[in-house]
């Protein structure tokens, strides 16, 4: 007979495998204001004490682009014009599967970072130095993917 969750559902027994936690984010990127190259924003959280793109975990019922832009605007505080898809990654996070769509996101109507509960530091770095800092291998891809998006190198 089948295990029942919390809310009542079947979950096909104790073996079944978790649904995974559905995220989404943006690979937000601006042309720097000394000459136009592209520079690429990264998060620091002090929770996890990593940096990476900004991103977070759905809403019940929300859409992915929506969220995406919505963790942008939490995070950073900026506003973000969503372009082309990226990459969907799938990784264990905590032993659970996760699932994060991402969008190519161009910065729009910047104001100063004010550090806050999830995000205590924002920078803005050339892609090159973007790869280095970033904490997780699997975020380091998306940087590649954003330079295809956007036709740049």
């Amino acid at each position: 007979m089948a295990q029942r969750n919390s809310q009542g559902s079947a979950n096909g027994g104790a073996g079944a495998p978790a649904p995974p936690v559905l995220a989404a984010g943006c690979v937000l990127w601006r042309r720097a204001p000394d000459g136009g190259r592209l520079e690429v924003a990264l998060v620091h959280r002090p929770r996890y004490d990593d940096w990476s793109h900004p991103k977070g975990k759905l809403k019940r019922g929300e859409d992915a682009l929506r969220g995406a832009v919505r963790e942008v605007a939490e995070e950073t505080g900026m506003d973000c014009a969503p372009g082309a898809p990226l990459p969907t990654l799938r990784y264990l996070a905590k032993g659970r599967p996760k699932e994060v769509r991402y969008w190519a996101a161009e910065a729009v109507h910047e104001e100063p970072f004010v550090p806050n509960r999830e995000v205590d530091r924002l920078v803005w770095l050339p892609p090159s130095a973007a790869r280095l800092r970033l904490t997780y291998d699997h975020d380091r891809f998306l940087i590649d993917a954003l330079l295809d998006a956007v036709h740049l190198s």
